[in-house]
């Protein structure tokens, strides 16, 4: 790893690192918040996931979670979204997909199998780099917003033994029914639909709840709320599963950190309860 960066905050430090990914086959980023408490023992750690455009830094910017990360005792993880500059033609050419949009899958299809295998990075690669390398007790937990809501969603589904919590902040709930979904699904994961249900948090949770409750917090005055989002249609699959959910509805707020920001220290709480 090359440190990229160190700046003190609430008494522990953010720092940024970049390391040569194997499950990406490319270099990777990612922040990491360690709290004063880090100094003298080992932590659990919270991992956020961005959502599209964002890197390792939006989050440890813009959201407000270090000063409440320090309160619990809670290591934070940011990694970046996507691999960058892998020389894949058109990888930059949308905002919602290529660079900054890696929709935390494993692609399965040519030019982007060689390099876009995010999910594979967030599950096995970078929390075995992270405790090699930090203070970290084996206690994890996973959260994220918008796209990376549905990567820490779908994170958590698939792998309920190694996440102690999972939340989400305007997450893309049905991903096979929203057009940023399909765009990202068809092109990573070719056109056979049916392989795009192991990625889809409505599919996984009919297929196998999640242990503990799921806390959703989306803003009424979101944009993307009726067309690409659809935390209702998510509701209703947790419903007939019996699956325990908190979706708060937050009156006026958007899809901005603002709205994170607003409600983050409820979700950093929600964490330090299951990490103990």
């Amino acid at each position: 790893m090359e440190l990229i960066s160190k700046t003190k905050c609430f008494g522990g430090s953010i720092e940024v690192y970049s390391h040569r990914s194997t499950s990406c086959n490319a270099p990777m980023k990612f922040s990491i918040y360690l709290p004063p408490q880090a100094s003298d023992r080992s932590l659990p750690v919270l991992y956020f996931l961005a959502g599209l455009t964002c890197t390792e830094e939006n989050f440890m910017v813009k959201a407000g979670a270090q000063q409440f990360a320090a309160k619990h005792g809670l290591i934070l993880v940011a990694p970046d979204t996507s691999p960058r500059n892998t020389g894949i033609p058109g990888e930059n050419d949308d905002w919602d997909f290529g660079t900054g949009a890696g929709f935390y899958v494993d692609a399965t299809q040519e030019p982007w199998s060689k390099h876009y295998r995010m999910y594979s990075y967030i599950v096995d690669e970078l929390p075995s780099l992270i405790a090699e390398n930090f203070p970290v007790n084996g206690r994890q937990s996973i959260f994220g917003h918008s796209m990376g809501g549905h990567g820490a969603l779908i994170c958590a589904l698939k792998n309920k033994e190694r996440y102690r919590s999972v939340s989400a902040f305007a997450p893309i709930c049905a991903p096979m029914q929203c057009a940023w979904g399909e765009k990202a699904f068809s092109n990573y994961l070719g056109q056979d639909r049916s392989s795009w249900r192991s990625y889809d948090a409505t599919e996984l949770v009919q297929e196998g709840q999640f242990p503990r409750s799921i806390l959703i917090d989306q803003g009424t005055s979101d944009q993307f709320l009726a067309d690409q989002l659809l935390p209702q249609v998510f509701q209703k699959a947790c419903e007939l599963v019996g699956q325990d959910l908190t979706l708060r509805f937050q009156e006026g707020y958007d899809h901005s950190y603002y709205f994170i920001a607003s409600f983050i220290e409820d979700h950093i709480q929600f964490h330090a309860e299951a990490l103990g």
